[in-house]
This record gives structure tokens, sequence and C-alpha cells, in this order.
């Protein structure tokens, strides 16, 4: 292969003909340290530091390529080894509780229950079943096959005016604004036909996210939450295909793995949007634009 060709989305040949791997070095080198720290704390500014972005943005790209937030991720690789040293050692339930960041046997027998399915005293007896999450371990595969199609977009600052939760599961908000009837009157703050827009803050420390259904609106509204973006230069992707089929997170995640690695351009600290053409469930179709605030 001819030097400056791109070998993948994980990676990229220099002039001189090296692959570049540093991003999935660095990806590699967080999930060690967060290895070597699951007995202790896990400093978000050493995960930053290794990334070279902020950690709210990193937590976004995590879970989009890992399919988890890293909260979860830790949650179950600390629960993992907790089953292993139950299984092996002679220590007692509550010093492996405490050793695991747990406060008491309690809330660590309740979060060992939702893993395992068992108790952790039953982990210690011959053939109870336990459930294994492995380290993640990330490798050059070869990517980017299929292309993708992409615009940047310059646009001047505006406000979107919807209503701001951070739920467990991503389309929490949209459910709850849908069952209490605010993403009607969301939708009547903005012109007819006027796209509704999810907006994703990130990702707190037990993995919750914090998320905003609006519409684009220069005025405020009572008792609605308002967001407003400065002058800002867009990445725009479209993500358009059968909602069954996951095309929404598969593009996203393609974006992570595929684009971003390998592009020059870097994403901001502001929150990216959904924006929602057709969501149909009926027909099983969608149209939805991907729009990243990048500098």
């Amino acid at each position: 292969m001819n030097a400056g060709y791109v070998l993948s989305g994980w990676g990229i040949l220099d002039e001189k003909g090296v692959v570049q791997l540093e991003w999935v070095d660095k990806m590699n080198q967080v999930i060690g340290y967060v290895e070597n720290h699951l007995c202790g704390e896990i400093d978000t500014d050493k995960i930053a530091g290794i990334m070279a972005c902020p950690f709210a943005i990193f937590q976004r790209f995590f879970v989009q390529v890992t399919g988890i937030p890293l909260s979860e991720y830790i949650r179950r690789r600390k629960l993992t080894c907790a089953a292993y040293e139950l299984q092996n050692t002679s220590e007692r339930i509550i010093d492996i509780a405490i050793k695991y960041g747990y406060e008491s046997a309690d809330t660590f027998s309740v979060a060992f229950k939702r893993m395992h399915g068992v108790a952790p005293n039953m982990a210690r007896k011959p053939e109870t079943n336990l459930k294994f999450f492995s380290r993640l371990n990330f490798t050059l595969i070869i990517k980017g096959v299929f292309e993708m199609d992409y615009q940047v977009a310059e646009r001047k600052s505006f406000k979107v005016v919807g209503r701001r939760l951070v739920t467990p599961e991503g389309g929490g908000t949209w459910a709850v604004c849908k069952a209490d009837g605010s993403y009607e009157k969301i939708q009547s703050f903005g012109k007819a036909g006027q796209e509704t827009l999810g907006l994703c803050f990130g990702f707190d420390a037990e993995g919750r996210n914090d998320y905003m259904v609006g519409i684009e609106c220069a005025a405020d509204h009572q008792g609605f939450d308002s967001y407003m973006y400065p002058d800002l230069q867009w990445l725009i992707f479209s993500a358009e295909g059968k909602i069954s089929e996951n095309v929404l997170g598969n593009t996203w995640k393609r974006i992570h793995e595929e684009f971003l690695p390998q592009s020059k351009y870097r994403q901001s600290g502001y929150p990216t949007i959904e924006s929602y053409k057709e969501w149909n469930l009926a027909s099983d179709t969608c149209t939805v634009e991907i729009m990243i605030p990048i500098e």
C-alpha cells in the first residue's frame, strides 16, 4: 500500500508508510487505566488527558462505539472480578464489597444479584452459574468500504426550546415528553413541519443520559428549558433507512469508528443534535440528520 493511503477507520498511513494507530492505542490505554483502578478512584481528568479531549465528549463517543456507557462497563468489570474473588478466595463478602467501591454488603448484594442473578454467598457454592464480562480490547480492523456522505456548514447562533431531562436510557426523555403531552407543546413552538431536535449533553457518572427534546425557537416559554448555541461550524450526516435495523445507531457508530478518527475535524464541547425529519414507526422508516459541532 502506498504511503498516504487510508488503511481503515482506525488508522492511516503517514507519508513514510508508517501505520498510525494512535486512536487504538489511546483507547487501550484508557481501558488499561480503568482496569488498574477498578479497586480505587478513576480520575476522569486522567482519561481526558489520555484521549486529548474533554471527558464529556469521550463519554458520548464511548457509548456510541461500544453500546454501553463507560460507567456501566466499569460496573460490570468490577462485579466480574468480585465474582472471581468470591469463588477463589476466602475473603469476607463485606471486604470484597468495599474493595470494589460498595459502601455496604447490602448495596453490593443488590448490584451483584442484578448482574449475576444470584446473591454473593451463592457464588461460593459449586455449579452456580455466573456471568463474565471481559476486558475490552480495541484492535485494527478493516473499515471504510462503504462511503459516507457528509457536509460542513456554518450556522449563526440559534436557540432550542424544549424539555431537558437526565434519564437512565437514551430514549427516556422522548418517552416522558410523549407520555405527558409536552412533545406536542414543544412542536407548537415552531413552524408547521419544523423538525424536532434531540440534544445530547452527555452521560453522568451513573451512565444516565442528559438529553433535551426541543425545537428551534427564538422565544423562551415558561416551564420549558432553553439552550443557546453560539456561531458554530457543523458536520452533518444523514441516517436514512429502517428503524428496526437501528440505522440511527449504526450511523453514529460509523461516525465515531470510521470518520472522526481519521478526519481532521475535532468535535467541540457543545451538545450534538439529532434533527428528526421523519420517524415513522408504522412504515418502519426514518430520516435523521446528525449534527456535530466542530472546532
